[in-house]
């Protein structure tokens, strides 16, 4: 009785470590590791039953269509999972989030077009990661990020046309990428990897059938011949401008700004503005040809040409206001610090405000003076006085508002 006993424990014991799915053979390795070997068995999803302490699942070249996001809880220690040459298309979210001891994962040779990138937030151990021969038309830049022991990582033959900067960026361990047989639309917004792969010191696999689809005078070249001087990075001016022109004038105060940029292609000019009260984000003009403001934002008036008018600045009004010059390339941006002050004598109450500035003399810049925007902390003020009453040729008394502009950073004008 006794030595039948001692089997039954026995049996309770190694039982859980035997299971294995009648489609697969399971056996231990030398290394103590448990492998399930599930290849070639025509199936269609993943088996069930197989042992918690498998640590190698092999289920390649099946008919399997979908993973879900239990699939694969009976074996959260995996750490080597392939399941290239299936006909997966459908990746639910979670389907590998719960597997943090994963070091290899192949998928290669499937038909995922969609990926939920988050499940690799939880893989920091992942150190082969294999998605080629699939249909991924783009990846977030963020989509490997928490990756810090990827070794390998293979992206070629899928639908990618473009990668977002920053893509290989947090990838300290990263030795191997292929990304060939890609068909890249060589816009600037690839630009970024011609200059990565320069300074890179990651094996770039085939690199020469990295080559652009499009635009047609690139077709055939290699993403690493884009031409520097069909990507220029953005550069940007901010001016204090007195009035917009000769024809458009506004009752009472108008801060009026110019943004000038430059690059190639052409960048997007946008506002940011940041005042007590509020943040106004303004991307593009929003005064029509026919001076209709097509936004909501009826306060701050942008125009084509790269010019904000702000008519009756006032008090709250002022802040940070931020021009920022955006191209595929990158982005460059200046800001000044606008402030509204009031006075009969505008050096006097300069001098009040800031002692420091007791050297500048009441000198002043006018039309088209540069806002430096290598500078830190500039400060805009704008100094009026109070109205005076003077008669026109009519003869009736008008209120008349003499502005004049100082520009500051650290106690020193501005003036170029």
């Amino acid at each position: 009785m006794r030595p039948l006993l001692c089997f039954l424990g026995l049996a309770a014991l190694l039982g859980p470590c035997l299971a294995c799915p009648s489609a697969c053979s399971c056996s231990t390795k030398k290394n103590g590791r448990l492998l399930a070997e599930c290849a070639y068995k025509d199936l269609q999803e993943v088996p069930e039953g197989l042992s918690s302490n498998v640590t190698i699942l092999t289920l390649s070249a099946n008919r399997i269509i979908w993973l879900g996001q239990g699939s694969f809880a009976e074996v959260p220690e995996v750490q080597s999972l392939w399941l290239g040459y299936n006909q997966i298309g459908v990746v639910e979210p979670g389907a590998f989030a719960l597997l943090v001891h994963l070091k290899n994962l192949d998928l290669s040779h499937n038909k995922i077009a969609d990926f939920p990138w988050q499940d690799l937030r939880n893989l920091s151990g992942l150190q082969i990661l294999k998605m080629n021969n699939n249909r991924l038309a783009g990846l977030p830049w963020d989509a490997f990020r928490f990756l810090k022991d990827l070794r390998s990582l293979w992206l070629n033959d899928n639908e990618l046309t473009t990668l977002a900067e920053g893509t290989f960026d947090n990838l300290p361990s990263l030795s191997q990428l292929q990304i060939f047989n890609n068909p890249f639309n060589c816009s600037c917004k690839v630009f970024w990897l011609k200059k990565w792969t320069e300074k890179t010191s990651v094996s770039i696999t085939k690199g020469g059938s990295t080559l652009c689809v499009a635009p047609s005078r690139l077709k055939g070249r290699a993403v690493t011949d884009i031409p520097d001087h069909h990507c220029i990075a953005p550069s940007v001016q901010l001016t204090y401008l007195s009035n917009l022109d000769n024809t458009v004038m506004y009752n009472g105060l108008t801060l009026t700004l110019h943004c000038s940029v430059a690059g190639s292609p052409p960048p997007e000019i946008r506002w940011k503005i940041q005042t007590s009260s509020r943040r106004v984000e303004i991307k593009g003009p929003n005064v029509a040809r026919d001076g209709n403001v097509k936004q909501s934002q009826e306060r701050f008036l942008v125009f084509k040409n790269g010019t904000m008018a702000i008519p009756n600045f006032r008090k709250e009004d002022e802040g940070i206001y931020t021009c920022l010059a955006v191209n595929d390339v990158g982005m460059r941006d200046v800001s000044v610090n606008v402030a509204l002050a009031g006075s009969e004598n505008p050096a006097e109450d300069l001098l009040q405000d800031d002692p420091q500035a007791s050297h500048l003399g009441g000198r002043s810049c006018y039309k088209g003076d540069e806002m430096d925007p290598s500078g830190a902390g500039e400060k805009l003020v704008i100094v009026y006085h109070m109205p005076r009453e003077s008669k026109s040729r009519s003869g009736r008394v008008v209120p008349q508002v003499h502005l004049r502009t100082l520009l500051l950073a650290l106690g020193i004008v501005l003036c170029y």
